[in-house]
This record gives C-alpha cells, structure tokens and sequence, in this order.
C-alpha cells in the first residue's frame, strides 16, 4: 500500500501537508542543507515587508518551559531585495513558496501582495495579521473584524493567488475572524499564531526580552491551538493550516482530526532541522499501518462521544 499524503488547501494543491513555518527557516536557503525541498509540502517564508526592517534590538528570543519566547519584530530584507537576492535560489526546487506578508497599514499589505504576485515562483500568501511582537500594526490588524475582513478583499483584489490569512488566538472568537475572511474572499486560514507571552529574570527583576513582551511558541501551545482549529473546522466552512507546537507524526494527525487541512512546522525546526522529512517518514508509515489510504480523509474525522 502507497498511501496518498497530497492534500488541498483551497485552491492551493499540495504534495502532502507538511510545510515549513514563517519565521522559522529564513527565506528557505539555510534550512535547504538539511530538508530536501523537493519532497515537502511547501515552505512559508519568514515575513515581509515593503522596506526593509532591523526588527527589535536583542535579547529577542528566550527559551520557556516547552517553548520559546521570540521578539524578532519581522526583520526582514524587503521585497525588492527579496526578489533580487533570495528568490533566485528558491527557484531550484520544485517547492510550493507561500509568502509571508507583515505590514504596517493596509496599503503595505496591498503594495507587497502587488508586487509579489508577478512573481511566477510566488505559489500563494499567507497575510500576518497577528504578529504579538511589533508596537505597530500586528495585533491591532488581528483584534478587528472589520481590519481582517478589509485586508482580506483588498490583498484578493490584487492577485489571482490563494489567500491565506494567519489569525491570531489572543481573540475570544477565533471563528468569527475565520468567517469574516470566508465571507470577504480568502482561501484559507493559518491557525494560530503565537500567544503573547513575557519572562523575567529574578535577580535583576528585568524582562528576559528587550521588547517586554514576544511570542510564544512551541508544545506549550499546541492545545490551544488544537482547540482552535477545532473551533473553527466546526463553525466556518474554510481550510485551515494548523501551526502550534508540532514536534511529531502523531501532532499532525492530532491536528488533522481537529479539523487542519494541512500543518507547518516551526519551533522544532530549531530543534531538529531535519524534522520535517523524519515526520513524512513517520505519517507513511502510520497511514500504512492504519490502513488510511488518503491522509485527506483524517481531516475533521472527530469523533464527539
């Protein structure tokens, strides 16, 4: 038996559901020597933005109890450069590139989409609107019904590539920001993003991160990201990338029975920047073992007792 991993989020057809996280592997060069590109689901580059941007000064990352604090503050190269100097390199594989878009107002998330979607290598967006960790945008964007729903028109306006809104879960409802995407014309939906978080240090009574506050990721927070993509699969009809905390074979099957079309990996990549392929290994074996001979057909396969 040769289980089928390909799955569909959307429009976007993909080899299988494993995708690397934004923010976790740069543009996708580095993590190349240890990932074979060619064989994963896809890759989501770290954010950009239509300047370049220095991000927050350091401390900026924080290792917590089974997780990880970030203050990056997106730094980024800036789209001109990006596709001057890192697309070319992508350009080699035989991957589906999702790019990251972070901004400060809504004509830099239309501006950096426009000029993007040209792009032929560009398979599909995935539109931040709920970055923790920058004083400007980010979470203002990602606590409003009606900035998500606008965002969400007026990037579809400019380009005929799947749009996939990343929602924040320091929200009550996730599920209405799902549905006002849904109704303003995005493909999908990432969910989550990371949970506001911060540390101290007890000596100095000072922040373990410059910013104050950053973004927590890793297992800490995979069961409230469980939780919402459940709570999204069950009220919003919309395709949901599941992201929080995935360490293992067994984590995406968790979240594909929640309800997630597809997964991205990104803390573990720090971890083991093999993860990836050690993963796909172990989601073959499994299906073979289980007898599921479309790995789609897991998705949203709960059973409520």
């Amino acid at each position: 038996m040769n289980p089928d991993l390909s799955v569909e989020i959307g429009p976007l057809k993909l080899r299988n559901p494993i995708l690397l996280a934004s923010g976790t592997v740069g543009y996708g060069n580095e993590i190349s020597e240890f990932v074979d590109l060619n064989k994963i689901g896809g890759i989501v580059t770290k954010s950009l933005s239509l300047k370049p941007r220095k991000g927050n000064p350091p401390q900026r990352i924080v290792e917590t109890p089974s997780g990880m604090l970030n203050a990056i503050g997106l730094a980024n190269v800036g789209v001109e450069v990006y596709l001057k100097e890192k697309i070319p390199y992508i350009k080699k594989f035989d991957v589906p590139l999702i790019c990251n878009i972070a901004a400060s107002t809504v004509e830099e998330y239309i501006e950096c989409t426009r000029i993007l979607t040209e792009e032929e290598t560009v398979t599909a967006f995935e539109i931040n609107v709920s970055c923790p960790n920058v004083k400007e945008g980010g979470l203002q964007f990602g606590n409003s019904l009606k900035s998500v729903g606008e965002i969400t028109r007026k990037v579809k306006a400019v380009t005929n590539k799947p749009v996939i809104i990343k929602l924040s879960p320091n929200v009550s409802n996730i599920a209405d920001f799902a549905k006002i995407v849904k109704d303003n014309g995005g493909d999908a939906v990432s969910a989550i993003n990371t949970l506001v978080g911060t540390a101290f240090n007890i000596i100095k009574r000072t922040p373990k991160i410059k910013n104050v506050t950053g973004g927590l990721s890793g297992p800490a927070i995979k069961p409230v990201a469980l939780a919402k993509v459940f709570e999204i699969h069950q009220k919003v009809d919309i395709p949901v990338m599941g992201i929080g905390g995935i360490m293992n074979y067994k984590d995406v099957i968790e979240f594909m029975i929640a309800g997630a079309s597809a997964v991205q990996l990104g803390t573990v990549n720090f971890i083991d920047p093999n993860a990836a392929m050690t993963i796909l290994d172990d989601l073959r074996k499994f299906c073979i073992q289980q007898g599921i001979e479309k790995i789609s057909s897991v998705t949203g396969s709960y059973i409520i007792e």
